[in-house]
Parts: structure tokens; sequence; C-alpha cells
């Protein structure tokens, strides 16, 4: 049994981790918590549902026809709502992107109704039995994508001119500036890349939780929660954040008397405050720089 629960809640872990990156990307960069992350998610979404069943694309192509408009939804807000909004303080941009996300869940329902559609899973077949456990193949590839989008972020930050301009805006915005960055479109190619993996995520966790208006924003408050037990500045943090995250509310939800097991995601939520008291930056992350200006 415990094999099985840790297996199911990495790959539950690896979901709120892809999740996490997304919001992560915008963040290090902008510092601007995207509070709309989950509606922009579940539009994006939508987008591979219509992809999917209007138009028959095979799954691959629709989860990368939902990235694309993911990544042109990111570009979109930031050029049109919060370079517009830049002179605002702080609290207003996150009210902002809130306000964006109701916006979008209203033109969700007014598109593609209000009632709960299923969505495909990605893979098919008999699952693999490891000895006691048993993988799903949508488990599998949950696990899989996770490793090669951390690898691929990786790759970008540490090996490419684009990555070194992102990390040096996310330390210290102005010196980045001073040196010649074009720090508002950085901004724009974070809140692209950082919806283009949210919407990637989306179509892996639809087929769970099933597709509609709401099913993407308890994903993403346990997103934020994965963000936040790794590091709200640590690219690694939020998917080591998210695995823990994963696999401490399954064993919660399965060791605890069925009474209390359902308080499983407020086990979780208790364990955060606790992590944050003895650690405030979270178990990867760092105390930035200052100078965000």
């Amino acid at each position: 049994m415990l094999g099985q629960l840790v297996v199911s809640g990495l790959a539950a872990g690896s979901l709120y981790g892809i999740m996490a990156l997304g919001l992560i990307l915008i963040y290090k960069t902008t510092h601007i918590l995207n509070f709309g992350q989950g509606d922009m998610v579940m539009f994006a979404t939508f987008i591979a549902y219509l992809l999917l069943t209007l138009f028959r694309w095979p799954f691959p192509a629709a989860v990368l026809g939902a990235m694309v408009a993911g990544a042109l939804l990111g570009a979109l807000v930031d050029r049109g709502v919060m370079r517009w909004a830049r002179n605002a303080p702080v609290t207003s941009l996150f009210i902002a992107t809130l306000g964006v996300g109701m916006i979008l869940q209203a033109v969700a329902g007014w598109i593609w109704g209000y009632d709960t559609k299923p969505f495909p899973y990605a893979l098919r077949g008999r699952p693999l039995f490891l000895g006691d456990v048993v993988l799903r193949q949508h488990d599998l590839l949950v696990l899989v994508v996770t490793v090669l989008i951390s690898l691929v972020l990786f790759l970008l930050f540490k090996f490419t001119k684009v990555g070194v301009a992102m990390r040096a805006t996310s330390q210290n915005r102005r010196a980045a500036q001073l040196m010649g960055i074009n720090v508002g479109r950085i901004g724009t190619l974070s809140w692209a890349l950082g919806l283009g993996i949210g919407a990637l995520a989306g179509c892996l966790v639809a087929p769970i939780v099933y597709l509609d208006l709401t099913s993407m924003i308890l994903v993403m408050i346990k997103a934020i929660a994965a963000a936040v037990l790794g590091g709200f500045t640590s690219l690694p943090g939020a998917v080591v954040g998210g695995l823990l995250l994963g696999v401490i509310e399954n064993l919660f939800g399965g060791y605890m008397p069925s009474a209390i097991a359902p308080l499983k995601t407020t086990f979780v939520f208790v364990l955060i405050i606790v992590v944050l008291v003895l650690r405030p930056h979270g178990l990867l992350g760092e105390r930035t720089a200052g100078g965000h200006g």
C-alpha cells in the first residue's frame, strides 16, 4: 500500500509541480503573482478540448495548440493589461490578474457552457505493474513530462542568452535594464512561457478532474502551495514542492482514519505553514536581492 500511495502521490505532485513552474516563471521576472492563472489555464485547456472534439486533432497536436494559445494569451495579458497598469501598486496588479481570469471564465461559459465535460487521457492501455504497485500509462507520461520540462528549463536558463537575460531580470530588474536587457520583452516572454507550460499541465490534469469552469482552481491553489513549499523563487523548488505535496497528501489520505481523511488538503496547508515558520523562503528558495523596481 505504501508504494502505491507514494507512486500515485508522485504522479499528482508532478502536475502540481508543472503548474507551479508556470506561476514561478512569471513571478521571477515580473514579481507579479498571477491569481488568474487557474482560469487562464482552464481557457487554454478548453482550446485543446475544441481541437479534440470538433476538429478531431490527435492528442499531441491538440496539446500543442493549447500551449500556443496559452502562450499567446500570456503575451496578450502582459502587453494588453500589465503594461498599461505598470505604474499601479503591485497589489492592484494582483487584482488585475484575478479580473482577467474572471473575464475568461465568463467567456468560456458563454462559448462552451457550464456543464462538466470529459477530457480524454493522453495514453490508454494496460497499466504497468511494478510488484504490487500499479502505474497507469497516463501517470507515467506525467512523470516523464515533468522531467523533460524541468530539463528544458534548466538548459534554457543555463545555456541560452534569453535564459541568462531572464535570470538577470529576476535578480535585479533595474541593473538588467542598465545592462541593455529589454526587460519588457523578457516579461512578455515569461508570461508566454508560464501560460504555455500551464496549458500543458491543464491538458494532463483535465482527464483526472474533468473539465469545467472551476476545475483548475483547486489544482492551481495546490500549485501555489507547492511553490511556497519549495521556495517561490526556485524553479527546482516548484517541482520538489509539488512532489512532496502530492506524496504527503496521499499518505495522509491513505493512513489516516476515514473520518478525518477528507481533511488531507487541510493537513497539507498546516504543514506548509510549519515549513514557512521554520524556513520562510521555502525548502529551496533564497532571499532575493533588492532592486526590483
